[in-house]
């Protein structure tokens, strides 16, 4: 069954027959002591909320956090906000669903990102950095993990193909960093913010949610990449060791402090500069998202959690430009591919 209508196309007054993922399940009580459940359901267009008032005890037990479900329901404007009143409520089998209509994906061509993360990687003048860089990337499993993988499970880019979009992104703004400050290393430096991340590869499972694997929750992924890492330079002729180490840091210390989860803080240029703007790119996303999916034409979103802040829509919000070929066609790097 194809999720249809998408969340993205529900309006108020609509009558909804369409399958959802089930992402959050509680339930409550009403102010009359009456119980009813509070569902979070999604699928690749984005999220809204659903209520069922009747019968909330018994279709409960007929469905999981995690379960897609077929839902008949009215949609409803609350508080300004749209969500779904829900009269039926049927689990779905595997057979009669496609998992990539629940799971949000990236806004850009997968493979076209890609393409323009190798055309970086070609730039690499250090012929060490550029055979590890290609050792990894030129791995099909590798690559297909690393297309599809999300960056991050709720905060920023948490969807299909989000660490490549969130990787590329901050690759065009090393680039142009790399640049503007004299004795930077660019090679460091875009190796660095290309391979920041690539233990998400196993710490994040796609099925039908995004979640942590056992190794993820584990060990993590910094500890993953530098793993990883490890095991490719073994492989290479005379790489270099202050080379390694360099990298090393670079990957250890990019969530910037101790509080954050990374094992050292910087301690060289390159992996403040890689912190710096690991950190803008997240959080830049984290709003845009915010704001796309507050769903109301207010001028502030709802209170934002992690970032412990509501966020100010304002003017032109619509105008900004997310369009990471632009950004790479002005970087002058489209020439190489």
């Amino acid at each position: 069954m194809s999720a249809k209508p998408f969340i993205q196309d529900i309006q108020a007054g609509d009558r909804v027959k369409s399958s959802f993922l089930v992402i959050e399940k509680n339930l409550a009580f009403s102010q009359k002591g009456n119980p009813y459940l509070s569902l979070r359901l999604s699928d690749k267009t984005g999220s809204i909320d659903g209520r069922i008032w009747d019968r909330a005890q018994e279709c409960s037990e007929t469905f999981q956090k995690g379960n897609i479900v077929a839902v008949d329901a009215r949609a409803l404007k609350y508080k300004d906000v749209i969500q779904l009143s829900i009269l039926d409520i049927v689990p779905l089998r595997d057979n009669e669903i496609d998992p990539m209509d629940y799971l949000p994906s990236s806004k850009e061509d997968a493979s076209s990102m890609f393409k323009r993360l190798l055309a970086f990687i070609d730039s690499i003048d250090d012929p060490h950095l550029q055979a590890l860089l290609q050792s990894i990337f030129r791995d099909e499993t590798v690559a297909s993990a690393f297309m599809r993988s999300p960056a991050a499970k709720g905060f920023h880019h948490s969807y299909i193909g989000g660490l490549l979009e969130h990787t590329l992104s901050m690759v065009i703004l090393l680039d142009v960093v790399a640049n503007h400050y004299k004795g930077v290393n660019r090679d460091l430096l875009l190796a660095g913010g290309i391979l920041h991340d690539i233990g998400k590869i196993e710490e994040l499972a796609c099925k039908r949610m995004i979640d942590y694997t056992d190794v993820g929750r584990l060990i993590g992924h910094i500890v993953l990449a530098v793993e990883m890492i490890d095991k490719r330079i073994a492989d290479i002729v005379d790489f270099p060791e202050k080379l390694a180490m360099e990298l090393r840091h670079i990957i250890l210390s990019h969530h910037g402090i101790l509080e954050y989860g990374s094992p050292k803080r910087p301690k060289t240029v390159e992996a403040l500069i890689v912190n710096f703007v690991d950190d803008m790119d997240a959080k830049v996303n984290a709003f845009q998202e915010f704001i796309k999916d507050s769903g109301d034409d207010s001028n502030w979103t709802g209170f934002h959690r992690l970032l412990e802040r509501f966020i100010y829509k304002g003017g032109g919000t619509a105008d900004r430009r997310n369009d990471l070929a632009d950004a790479f066609e002005e970087s002058g790097l489209d020439r190489r591919e």
